[in-house]
């Protein structure tokens, strides 16, 4: 492309297009090693989550658990370059740290979806297809899963466990695949 005027030539070699605003997800996702965290931060940026809840759950290392609140202002940056990068119009709010049970109250999306590893037939799509919403709240759980109680939580809360597939994911990488089916199918 070439813009001429009296000062200047411009010459532009690509035009720059900007991305959609944020997918209509809210992530919960537990505190897991910090280096993937992170990264599982990222890539939900550039995947267009609008927000992520960063969830103190049992499994949740204690030293860990303990340093995510000093943290936050550091997700917090990975977001806003990461939205740059990806050329999003807005970006994800990353809230504080919080337990579950707090978390869960905070949620006002009408289809909530629970990564489970012990569910074996619900798939992620076919629960997105049968939904009548396009806003949706997924929670991805830590190394080890969610706890028996934490899981009853959820169920109380009227959350429904999905699956990815057979194969067991880490955090981040469940939060790509989650996210890339949501893009896919909202």
């Amino acid at each position: 492309m070439l813009t001429v005027s009296d000062r200047e030539v411009v010459f532009k070699l690509h035009e720059e297009l900007e991305a959609d605003a944020a997918l209509p997800v809210h992530l919960l996702l537990a505190v897991f090693k910090f280096d993937h965290l992170e990264w599982g931060i990222e890539k939900a940026t550039e995947l267009g989550a609008a927000r992520i809840t960063p969830i103190l759950a049992r499994r949740t290392e204690k030293h860990l658990a303990l340093a995510a609140s000093k943290r936050v202002e550091r997700w917090r940056r990975i977001a806003l370059e990461s939205s740059k990068q990806s050329r999003r119009t807005d970006v994800p709010t990353i809230d504080d740290p919080q337990t579950l049970k707090a978390a869960l109250q905070e949620v006002i999306a009408p289809t909530k979806l629970l990564l489970a590893e012990t569910e074996q037939d619900n798939t992620i799509a076919a629960a997105l297809n049968a939904s009548t919403h396009q806003s949706i709240a997924l929670a991805i759980g830590p190394e080890g899963g969610w706890t028996a109680d934490e899981m009853q939580l959820f169920t109380d809360n009227a959350w429904h466990p999905v699956t990815l597939g057979p194969r067991i994911l880490r955090a981040e990488t469940a939060t790509i695949a989650a996210l890339a089916i949501c893009s896919a199918l909202l």
